[in-house]
């Protein structure tokens, strides 16, 4: 599962929401939650990703690159 960076800023600011209260949301470390936005971690684990899609209430789908096949 590829988070899509792009996607999950802008759906993050648009919920007015901070990096740290992301932060608070997930129990993911603020520096990682930026490295996913700037999409220097390409592979998270998925639970990571969920858990990102679960506190900003979107469906996974929505925060990750579909897939090529």
């Amino acid at each position: 599962m590829t988070p899509n960076g792009n996607a999950i800023r802008a759906i993050r600011v648009a919920q007015k929401l901070s990096l740290r209260a992301l932060s608070d949301r997930t129990g993911l470390n603020r520096g990682y939650l930026s490295r996913i936005e700037r999409g220097l971690i390409r592979e998270p684990a998925a639970g990571r990703v969920e858990a990102i899609a679960q506190a900003m209430c979107v469906p996974t789908e929505a925060i990750t690159h579909k897939e090529m096949t």
